[in-house]
């Protein structure tokens, strides 16, 4: 299953990503997950969103450049080793990453790895062969993230 992230890019000073949480915010869109790297002066908010494709046309029509591109949020276990099992598999087939980061479900159970890579079809069949589960933009907006931790 293909999900999808927004890629926000956005001067690197005060108050750039208040302005896009505030638009997504206001528009009702809620945030499942996010990064943000920057180089000098500019910068790149990743995220992740139940709606993409309304987020999309709401951060655009708030003046911001705005990139939406198609990713794998693959399924795998949150153990040692569970993410060098998708590495190692990715790596042996020759895929390249361009991008990606990760988040637990539920601690020492499952975790959700998003990578961006140059073949995605492939790359989607090829983990899927190997036992690994995809999920999509409506399963990763359902899951609930460390719903067993007592706090």
């Amino acid at each position: 299953m293909i999900a999808y992230q927004l890629s926000v890019f956005a001067e690197d000073k005060p108050g750039k990503l208040a302005h896009v949480t505030g638009v997504l915010a206001r528009a009702g869109i809620s945030i499942r997950a996010t990064t943000i790297s920057t180089s000098d002066t500019f910068g790149v908010i990743n995220l992740i969103v139940d709606e993409p494709k309304r987020a999309e046309k709401v951060l655009t029509e708030a003046g911001m450049t705005v990139h939406l591109k198609s990713v794998l949020a693959v399924l795998i276990p949150d153990r040692p080793g569970g993410l060098d099992k998708l590495m190692q598999l990715l790596y042996h087939e020759g895929m390249n990453i361009n991008n990606a980061y990760g988040f637990v479900l539920e601690c020492s159970a499952r975790a959700v790895f998003i990578v961006d890579v140059d073949q995605i079809e492939k790359t989607e069949k090829l983990v899927e062969k190997n036992g690994f589960k995809t999920l999509d933009t409506q399963a990763l907006s359902a899951i609930e993230p460390f719903h067993y931790m007592k706090y």
